[in-house]
């Protein structure tokens, strides 16, 4: 379900940035899409969606992964106060297993772009595939550092599940989750094999089925 809407616009038109190719002629409202959190083994899948608006242009978008977190924090701050719309979704740990990570993302994207205030014609999806939805959509490989909106999507969704972890290290401390954001690093991968899979490990992962299904990985 969508965790947060952003805000309304009394504008519906946006000049369209410059692209290698033309991804979007003839269209004058887009909005950009992206995930965050498919490979952690913990936690919540998360995406947002973003309508910059040209009249507050945000300086230094790019990909959420390329940034410090604090940049992160400041930018997402911006893009929450400047951008024409924003939406945030997620699909849940449960969400994940039963449906593949590769369905639940794009089930978080696409509730993200419905959950936006303004409609808008085309959304632009980084990556090489794109979710169902009623209106237009273009996959863009490495869209996140391509397309400004998309860069924007990117920086909500991540800094929006980072916190979520936060949350969720509070209640389960002993995994360290406040390091690593549920990602399986070496600490990590040491701390569930000490105390076991906890209520918000993904149970279809590798690492986690490993601990919970023994048999199924012995020779």
């Amino acid at each position: 379900m969508a965790r947060k809407i952003g805000k309304r616009s009394v504008s519906s038109t946006l000049p369209l940035p410059l692209f290698d190719e033309d991804f979007t002629s003839g269209v004058t409202l887009f909005c950009g899409a992206d995930e965050a959190g498919r490979g952690p083994i913990a936690g919540p899948v998360f995406a947002a969606a973003v309508i910059l608006d040209p009249d507050h242009p945000i300086v230094g978008l790019k990909d959420s992964k390329k940034l410090s977190g604090h940049r992160r924090d400041e930018l997402a701050l911006e893009i929450r106060k400047h951008a024409k719309a924003w939406a945030i979704a997620e699909c849940s740990i449960e969400e994940i297993d039963e449906l593949n990570i590769l369905h639940a993302s794009m089930l978080a994207m696409k509730r993200a772009i419905d959950s936006l205030p303004i409609r808008p014609e085309l959304a632009l999806i980084d990556g090489n595939r794109c979710p169902k939805l009623a209106i237009a959509a273009k996959a863009i490989v490495k869209g996140d550092d391509k397309v400004p909106a998309i860069s924007a999507a990117s920086i909500l969704a991540k800094t929006a599940r980072d916190a979520v972890m936060l949350d969720l290290h509070r209640q389960y401390p002993e995994y360290g989750f406040d390091r690593h954001k549920g990602y399986p690093t070496a600490y990590h991968l040491e701390q569930l094999h000490i105390y076991g899979v906890s209520p918000v490990h993904r149970k279809t992962y590798a690492p986690v089925r490993k601990i919970l299904e023994p048999e199924a990985f012995s020779d």
